[in-house]
């Protein structure tokens, strides 16, 4: 007879985890499933870890956590060949407690992480696979892996198993994700002295920065770039969608080593050794992609939920709540004994009443549009970039006639009603 718990969860990144730690936290018997052979082993995210959802599970998080560095800085470039025009806030309240984000390394914070679940009780087993959910009479029971004897039971199983989820996807709960719903990121660790770190950076001790890099970094196709500063290291990293990929005939290791050699880069990384390569499939549909999220004994969280806001570059935040949601529900469900889609359904109410649901409905349509209209990335930031040049440069023409110079150029090109159009149309996506 197999073994029965209350909750299995298959995976151990920031979603699963905060659900098995919630469920053991409240009594619960808890099955924690990784494939990899150590929480984080197998996960990949650009490496910054938001404040106030880990603490709603852990409160004082950061006091024992394995993080790198608060983030006090958050710069923004819109990037051309030979320039960037540049956006930032730098506010030192970032630096001190409660804090707003970190830089964190997903190896040893997924490790620490699901640690403290076990030592609610979780049983984490780690190097297998689980292969099918076990159905029976439309609900499902249990798990099968890959190990022998390997099926398990469990009144609710819940999948937090990645972007492109098996387990969801024979369960019927999502199809296959177009190319345009999923965007590769491939990024690399590269070891720095800290005080080169701070220095190029203009940090403190204790200090970290940020920057979203967008345009010529993705060779102008939709997507963005990143580098962040780690205590001794640095992330650097850029992603496109697929479909973008696919038409630009693009190498996602050609487009790093693009990024690492542009000119307003490359000083940054200098004399850096590298440590690590990744690679990375995030969900990039949105609000349109969002799968069904609960059934009968299952319930979907987590990037296998397809809960990452791109624009914001936000994902382990929403993880982490939609699986402290999911336990809460299911923990409802308990005490009713109902593990039913209908006794399960708090966990989707939450979920959508949730800043989650919120946001990526705010920007359902700006993916498709920044990508159906490649001109906002090929033409506008070139365009702002050029400007910027012209109006800086000091050659004895009269500042405004400079303006009018800058409009004509940048209306003479497309025509002033194409350009207004374009800006209604993005601001329509985002707004």
């Amino acid at each position: 007879m197999p073994e029965k718990f209350d909750v299995i969860v298959v995976g151990a990144g920031p979603a699963g985890t905060a659900c098995a730690f919630t469920c053991a936290k409240n009594g619960l018997k808890v099955l924690q499933i990784e494939r990899g052979e150590y929480p984080g082993s197998k996960n990949v995210m650009g490496g910054v870890l938001y404040r106030k959802q880990l603490e709603e599970i852990i409160p004082d998080f950061w006091k024992e956590a394995p993080l790198e560095r608060p983030i006090v800085e958050q710069r923004f470039w819109m990037m051309d060949k030979e320039s960037t025009v540049n956006f930032s806030y730098k506010g030192l309240e970032w630096g001190r407690e409660p804090y707003n984000n970190f830089t964190v390394l997903r190896a040893p914070f997924d490790q620490w992480f699901a640690q403290k679940g076990v030592n609610e009780g979780v049983l984490l087993i780690n190097e297998t696979v689980v292969t099918d959910c076990l159905v029976e009479n439309g609900k499902v029971i249990g798990v099968r892996t890959d190990r022998p004897d390997g099926e398990v039971l469990a009144d609710v199983v819940v999948l937090a198993d990645g972007v492109n989820s098996l387990l969801g996807k024979k369960l019927g709960f999502h199809k296959e994700f177009r190319p345009d719903e999923v965007a590769l990121t491939v990024m690399e660790v590269i070891n720095l002295p800290k005080e080169k770190i701070n220095d190029r950076f203009n940090l403190e001790d204790g200090q970290g920065c940020t920057i979203e890099i967008f345009g010529d970094s993705t060779k102008g196709n939709l997507g963005t770039a990143f580098l962040y500063t780690n205590k001794e290291s640095l992330n650097i990293g850029v992603g496109t969608t697929l479909s973008s990929m696919m038409k630009a005939k693009l190498k996602p290791y050609d487009l790093l080593d693009h990024l690492k050699n542009h000119p307003m880069v490359k000083p940054l990384l200098s004399g850096g050794e590298s440590a690590e390569y990744l690679a990375h499939l995030i969900p990039e549909g949105g609000y349109h992609s969002v799968p069904k999220v609960i059934g009968n004994g299952v319930l979907v969280i987590g990037d296998a939920a397809q809960l990452v806001n791109a624009i914001h570059r936000e994902g382990s935040n929403m993880a982490m709540s939609s699986g402290k949601m999911a336990a809460e529900a299911i923990v409802k469900a308990k005490v009713r004994n109902d593990f039913s889609e209908v006794g399960l359904s708090s966990y989707r109410d939450s979920l959508y009443n949730s800043f989650i649901i919120k946001d990526l409905e705010k920007y359902k349509n700006a993916a498709h549009t920044f990508e159906q209209y490649p001109q906002y990335f090929k033409d506008y930031i070139p365009m702002m970039n050029q400007a910027a040049s012209k109006f800086f440069t000091v050659d004895g023409t009269p500042k405004k006639d400079k303006q009018k110079q800058i409009m004509k150029s940048v209306t003479g090109e497309k025509g002033t009603l194409k350009v207004l159009s374009d800006m209604y149309r993005a601001w329509k996506a985002v707004k």
